[in-house]
């Protein structure tokens, strides 16, 4: 992107400067009003215009501290080119610590939304015709939902040179193959061609140290890789190469009961290794849970109640070499 001036909301935020501009949508039901930071950052010396955006989900709080750890180290003051932080995107949800716009609405779920739509219709809207056009590159922070615990992992369509490069750039533990899902925000990215990775680690309603430090070293590498890296900051850690998942699949409780998670996030174990027990409150059963493949844990529940038919871990099927 050249290297011109940016105008959000009717700001204008020229090269070298820097600026907070609060996106006002809507108020709360108690007439208070309630916006949403959007925090610029630019070099005098031209660059592309990378956006990092977190809480999309209201509850998906370990997005936001990854997001607010890019802020506070300053991270965002880039070397070179633009650095756009959305820390909280459903500040609605993030109020009401849950997924959720008010109106019951997944905002993922409908993009491109409109003007004239629902609450978060119209969130969706403003988001992709006043931010989004002006970025290069995205990197969505989100957690698992539901008590499910997240590995650290990249997300990525198939069969896009562009985005595996960038993703053996963020170099997390995993990256996952997955298709764009009609009404999300990465659809609507890619429409625009905005390329972006999708981040996933942690749980709703927690924050994790390790995903986060996951999270702030992958986007350390990713600025690195586009030479907007301020360096003045310590160069980021490089650890093992990624693993490509290709598929993946869900074991789910044969039985209702009390949860005895025995594995680990991120553990490759073998088919038939005994990785959690499901039990009944009153000493009368034990149920052994076996993986039914070879593979890595990339999702485990950490609730203690589960029902029959509940989703419990997710494993991969088979890797890409």
């Amino acid at each position: 992107m050249s290297h011109k001036e940016i105008t959000i909301l009717g700001e204008t935020i020229l090269p070298g400067e820097s600026k907070t501009i609060n996106m006002e949508i809507a108020r709360l039901h108690t007439m208070t009003k309630l916006k949403i930071p959007i925090i610029i950052q630019r070099s005098k010396n031209p660059g592309p215009v990378v956006l990092f955006t977190a809480g999309l989900h209201g509850d998906e709080i370990n997005g936001v501290e990854i997001v607010r750890q890019l802020i506070v180290r300053r991270i965002n003051k880039p070397k070179r080119g633009t650095i756009i932080c959305i820390p909280i995107i459903n500040i609605f949800g993030f109020v009401n610590k849950t997924r959720e716009f008010p109106d019951g609405r997944d905002l993922n779920r409908v993009f491109p939304g409109s003007k004239t739509g629902s609450l978060a219709s119209r969130f969706a809207w403003y988001l992709l015709k006043e931010v989004v056009p002006h970025a290069d590159y995205c990197i969505d922070f989100h957690a698992g939902g539901a008590s499910r615990f997240n590995a650290a992992q990249i997300r990525i369509v198939p069969n896009n040179r562009e985005l595996k490069e960038l993703s053996d750039v963020f170099n997390a533990p995993f990256t996952l193959y997955s298709k764009n899902i009609q009404g999300s925000f990465r659809s609507s990215c890619d429409k625009l061609g905005v390329k972006m990775l999708l981040f996933e680690g942690g749980k709703s309603l927690d924050i994790n140290h390790g995903i986060t430090h996951e999270a702030v070293e992958g986007a350390k590498r990713f600025l690195l890789h586009f030479d907007m890296l301020n360096p003045r900051k310590k160069l980021p850690e490089r650890g093992k190469t990624t693993i490509y998942i290709e598929k993946s699949g869900w074991v789910r409780a044969k039985y209702s009961g009390l949860l005895q998670n025995a594995a680990t996030i991120g553990k490759f174990v073998n088919k038939g290794d005994v990785i959690a027990c499901i039990t009944d409150p009153f000493g009368n059963f034990e149920h052994k849970v076996k993986s039914p493949n070879t593979g890595y844990i990339i999702n485990s529940n950490d609730s203690p109640i589960v029902y029959q038919g509940d989703a419990i871990f997710h494993i991969s099927q088979d890797i890409e070499k």
